[in-house]
């Protein structure tokens, strides 16, 4: 196994410098990158917007208002087409999904019928036109009455459509802020995402996509006074609007319109060559210029509206007739609002109202600090791995920390490639990487150090080592694997791109481990021509160990029944510190541009705003405080309101750092799918293990893992740590970890099973668990010495994070021995075996014979 042929050397050497090729980019600047020849890889991480700064925003098309402006239509169509039928009727009213009109003549119904036929014709539910869907549907429960309903798949596809067409609005808008690299996509069935990194000004994203951008031009009905058709009842075609002043000023509308703007080909933000202010100067298309020209010549000395989004912006005396085409739109404009009107004229209307339902902003202040956090973290914490590795192993840590530095350029090399976004969670998943991914070594040398000390020889051991550390690596790596798919699919945001960096550390880890560090050892076999195997400067764990692990196992139960039936109590009588994420409401950081923030001063101003319970805590530095907004309870649009308001009272002394809105719908599926995905988790893990070794195995391990989870929540309760979307990926973490812990016990008793046969299984476990001990504490100390570099120096956002898993590891690392070992005993892994614990006694040395 230690012989490698030519081909094999040449390709394990053409990943490892691939990887670092296309690793490189990232140490370089644009500028640099930029005068590399064409052939050269160019392409670094993209930094989420945790790291640089940007929104997150998650908008929602509102499903009844799509209803009401189907039914508005088609009461408009009946209308009409009755009308040119020449078809008396009456009654014609809607409600819900419903419209009924009632045809006076009964000898007329079925002409009305044939008449209005097109509201109930097919339409083409797909672009390639190869399915079609019915949007209403036609009963006439009494003669006469013929009522249309709108069926759920034309809800659907009216859904479908105005999701498509809003994407392409939306995205025609954010591109003309002038971003870099925007992502706009659609997500689920009637939502769209919106990210957009390294944005100065947020507030001014949420105000160009939250505006609908419906421009009309409608005339002004004169004939009567407004305040008379505010105090009775407005004439038959006509409403009462406002406009967009302070207070505002109500005017009386013709629903008629004129022109709209649909008929727009140009804007833009101009100055008024006479008053020097600040204008939105447009340009219609034929059929718009033609329409305008005609309505303003018959209605000279008349005013006329220019209304957008049902809100007067002015309206202007018809001094002449306007013929060519042209006009300009006044109405106290700022040079940035009518920039930013002229940018939403530009990309047209929304089809119909959309709803920020979640949003996540971070300035680009705190990103950077947050870099500079995760660079000094991850630097501390790879030199303590490697020093580490070095103490423990020698030379052979020499070796497997260059196959960890070949292992996290592979990484950092894929995620290049993939252009996947590198988050603060993220990397954490590349230090957390580190400490795992000397498990293997760990593992393969533990191994090895066993085989030599039965009697083989240093080669033989080597070999032996490699070949029989395959299986307990590869089930390891599966298992946590499993994890991290199942908190891709189900996580979102800076979680997903926490579990892509650990699936892809789990992949080039067991490459780096039984390939490139295989082919240097091998190497070193040859040119050193070593007699025995190198021992480290410390040795941790002495060899031969025989802790009588089971006999405690009594005690290990107690106290864990004691913390699981504790937790449940806690978890039942006290209140998590739940975040946003799953209560729903508004977080923001603000940094004082004094000296000093002053909570009390910020928490009074607050609570003037009537926002309900307002939570102020400091945060890292003197300068910076959180704060917690409870959820408005008025729908997603109130949770909004609250963070304007918010901002407004605070933004002359503070700067707004970061900003997290998430609305009532999403909180709860948040809430969801971080409970699916533990329970998915465990049973797929079950499943696996089942598969891979035998029932008892599989259960065992599941049950020893769901008490780690409830230590966790136990933890979050107990502690009062915010309980968030990252507190769920902590926690599918550490399953992934300590699931790895248990499998690679249960593959040592696996194999002493069939070794020792008529070995009782307490003496066989304890055998088993001193086997693994060396492996299982150095590989929690490498691991802890990674997270501890993080909770030090990774700033305080991720701090509560990295405790978590900290805690997780001890404790999971606590249940593979003392919870995993003792259950197969209580499964009667081997049956009679259990009753033999008192008849044969256990040696104070358990040793496997010599092959």
């Amino acid at each position: 196994m230690l012989y490698f042929s030519r081909w094999k050397t040449v390709s394990i050497w053409a990943v490892v410098l691939l990887g670092l090729i296309f690793a490189a980019p990232n140490l370089f600047s644009q500028s640099t990158l930029d005068a590399l020849p064409d052939w050269m890889p160019k392409r670094s991480m993209t930094l989420g917007l945790d790291l640089q700064g940007g929104s997150h925003i998650l908008l929602a098309i509102d499903r009844q208002d799509l209803i009401d402006e189907r039914l508005q239509s088609a009461r408009d169509d009946i209308r009409t087409m009755l009308r040119d039928a020449k078809i008396g009727y009456t009654g014609l009213s809607g409600s819900g999904r419903t419209i009924q009109v009632r045809i006076r003549e009964a000898n007329e119904v079925d002409k009305a019928k044939e008449a209005l036929n097109a509201l109930v014709q097919p339409v083409t539910a797909n672009l390639f036109g190869t399915g079609s869907i019915t949007e209403m549907a036609l009963e006439e429960p009494e003669p006469g009455l013929l009522r249309y309903t709108l069926t759920d798949e034309g809800i659907d596809y009216r859904v479908g459509t105005a999701v498509t067409q809003s994407i392409e609005v939306v995205g025609r808008r954010v591109n003309e802020l002038g971003t870099t690299e925007p992502i706009i996509q659609r997500q689920g069935v009637d939502r769209i995402l919106v990210q957009v990194p390294g944005l100065q000004d947020p507030q001014r994203l949420k105000d160009i996509l939250g505006q609908t951008a419906k421009l009309t031009f409608q005339m002004v009905d004169q004939t009567m006074p407004v305040q008379e058709a505010i105090e009775g009842r407005p004439p038959a075609g006509s409403s009462v609007l406002y406009s967009q002043d302070d207070p505002p000023v109500p005017y009386l509308i013709e629903n008629r319109v004129i022109v709209s703007g649909e008929n727009l080909v140009d804007a833009q933000a101009t100055f008024d060559q006479q008053t020097s202010e600040a204008v939105v100067s447009f340009r219609f298309d034929a059929k718009g210029a033609s329409r305008f020209g005609q309505a303003t010549q018959q209605n000279v000395g008349k005013l006329f509206a220019i209304i957008l989004d049902n809100q007067v912006i002015s309206a202007p005396q018809i001094r002449e007739p306007i013929l060519g085409g042209t006009g300009q739109i006044s109405g106290s404009f700022t040079v940035e609002s009518a920039n930013d009107l002229a940018v939403l004229l530009r990309a047209g209307a929304l089809p119909a109202d959309l709803t920020i339902v979640e949003e996540r902003t971070v300035g680009p202040s705190l990103g950077a600090d947050s870099i500079a956090a995760g660079e000094i973290a991850a630097m501390i914490g790879g030199a303590l791995v490697l020093i580490f590795m070095v103490v423990a192993y020698g030379s052979l840590g020499i070796i497997a920390n260059l196959a960890l530095i070949a292992n996290v350029a592979m990484i950092i090399a894929i995620l290049s490639v993939l252009g996947a976004t590198l988050t603060m969670p993220g990397i954490a998943g590349i230090i957390l990487t580190m400490g795992m991914a000397v498990d293997s070594n760990v593992i393969i040398y533990e191994r090895v150090k066993e085989e030599r000390r039965s009697g083989r020889s240093l080669v033989q051991s080597l070999d032996a080592g490699f070949s029989r550390a395959l299986a307990t690596v590869v089930d390891a790596n599966v298992t946590t694997f499993i994890a991290a798919v199942i908190l891709f699919y189900l996580g979102s945001g800076p979680v997903r791109g926490f579990a892509v960096t650990l699936a892809i550390g789990i992949v080039t880890t067991v490459f780096t481990a039984f390939t490139f560090t295989r082919w240097m050892i091998a190497i070193w076999l040859r040119r050193a021509r070593p007699t025995q195997i190198p021992e480290g400067f410390v040795k941790l764990v002495p060899d031969n160990t025989s802790i009588p692990f089971m006999s405690m196992r009594k005690y290990a139960f107690t106290l864990s029944a004691i913390l699981s039936i504790g937790t449940a109590v806690l978890f039942m009588t006290k209140d998590m510190n739940y975040g946003v994420d799953f209560l729903g409401g508004s977080l923001i950081e603000v940094q004082a541009k004094a000296p000093a923030a002053d909570a009390g001063d910020v928490r009074a101003r607050l609570g003037e705003l009537n926002l309900g319970d307002v939570q102020v805590q400091e945060f890292g530095s003197q300068r910076e405080l959180l704060i917690k907004i409870e959820s408005q309870g008025g729908g997603d649009n109130a949770e909004q309101s609250a963070v304007e308001k918010a901002r407004l009272a605070l933004q002359d002394d503070y700067d707004i750092r970061r900003v997290e809105v998430v609305g009532p719908t999403v909180s709860s599926e948040l809430a969801w799918a971080g409970t699916m995905g533990v329970i998915a988790s465990l049973v797929a893990m079950l499943v696996y293990i089942w598969i891979r070794f035998e029932w008892q195995f599989g259960l065992g391990a599941v049950i020893s893992t769901l008490h780690d989870v409830i230590a966790m929540v136990g933890l979050y309760v107990v502690a009062g740590i915010e309980f968030n979307l990252t507190s769920i990926a902590a926690i599918l973490t550490i399953v992934g970890y300590s699931i790895n812990d248990t499998v690679v016990v249960y593959d040592r008793v696996r194999e002493n099973l069939r070794k020792y046969k008529k070995m009782p299984i307490p003496e066989l476990l304890d055998l088993s668990m001193n086997q693994t001990l060396s492996r299982t504490v150095l590989t929690g100390l490498t691991t802890l010495l990674a997270l501890f570099a993080l909770y030090m120096f990774g700033g305080e956002v991720i701090a509560s994070f990295t405790f978590a898993m900290i805690f997780g590891i001890l404790f999971g690392t606590y249940s593979s021995v003392f919870v995993a070992g003792p259950l197969l005993i209580l499964f009667k892994l081997r049956p009679g075996a259990a009753e033999a614990e008192s008849k044969t006694p256990v040696p104070t040395t358990a040793q496997p014979s010599k092959p």
